[in-house]
């Protein structure tokens, strides 16, 4: 059985397709950063997507292979707790995971994020 069939594919809104589309133009410097190093299946032949549209919600980056939902999360989350629980628990219901890295992460401590993204996807142990 192919993989992404486990995973129920929610219909996605055309206005939220054009945001995920006009997301990825603006991202933040850390979002660019991580793309950087995910981009072009660098990070162990991962395809990884950048503000893929998943039903109502925009994820920063997506793997379908690893069924994982990365978010990169700026100061513009620190007011936002609820609706990031609220997002996060839909993800899980579609049978992802989701993983969450600040801002000050990414411009860091990038190699740890980068191991971390690794093992979650099992690339490592």
């Amino acid at each position: 059985m192919d993989e992404r069939a486990s995973i129920r594919r929610p219909r996605v809104a055309a206005q939220t397709r054009v945001r995920a589309q006009r997301l990825r133009h603006e991202a933040t410097f850390p979002e660019r950063l991580l793309w950087s190093r995910l981009g072009a299946n660098q990070l162990g032949g991962l395809h990884m997507r950048r503000q893929h549209p998943v039903g109502p919600y925009i994820v920063d980056f997506y793997c379908a292979r690893a069924k994982l939902a990365i978010e990169i999360d700026g100061r513009s989350h620190d007011e936002r707790e609820r609706y990031d629980a609220e997002r996060t628990r839909y993800l899980e219901s579609l049978g992802m995971r989701v993983i969450r890295f600040t801002d000050d992460e990414v411009l860091n401590n990038l190699e740890d994020v980068l191991r971390r993204i690794a093992c979650e996807a099992g690339l490592e142990s």
